[in-house]
């Protein structure tokens, strides 16, 4: 994981608009940056309702949630169809900003060993700086979690 405390990488990577984002453009804001492995799978549909179910929170926060997979853009909007996502979803089709915040390595199912895309999430401040990288997350509670931690930190 990138190390709490250092400047959040920038990139661009296209939505599932097909629309260019890049981190930069978000400035001023908070912002959520979590990586999951795919659209419509079991951990990931549940941390994508997490997410959607305090978005209005984060919007409170001044926080925008950014869910990044390998996905291309006709599966993210089947995802967001089928879940009711209110958020952006980005694709990383080449898994270059995965590797860029260390999101991407070597995972092993049933002894089978290779590679793909890390569950992880930062929260990177109106600055552009990490100041929180969850390695370990609970999908199920995992909105609530980083909202608490942004409540916290806001309110020091």
């Amino acid at each position: 994981m990138l190390e709490e405390g250092t400047m959040a990488p920038d990139f661009s990577l296209p939505d599932q608009d097909g629309k260019e984002r890049r981190l930069s453009e978000y400035r001023g804001k908070w912002v959520i940056l979590y990586f999951y492995p795919k659209d419509n799978t079991s951990g990931c549909t549940k941390e994508a309702c997490s997410m959607r179910d305090e978005k209005e929170n984060f919007d409170g926060l001044d926080a925008v949630i950014l869910g990044v997979s390998k996905d291309g853009a006709s599966f993210h909007q089947k995802f967001i169809a089928n879940h009711s996502l209110n958020f952006t979803l980005l694709s990383d089709e080449d898994h270059k900003v995965m590797e860029a915040y260390q999101a991407w390595g070597e995972k092993s199912l049933y002894g089978k060993k290779y590679m793909g895309a890390i569950r992880c999430t930062y929260v990177i401040d109106p600055d552009g700086m990490i100041r929180k990288a969850y390695k370990k997350v609970a999908t199920a509670t995992h909105g609530k979690d980083v909202r608490e931690y942004l409540e916290k930190v806001r309110n020091a």
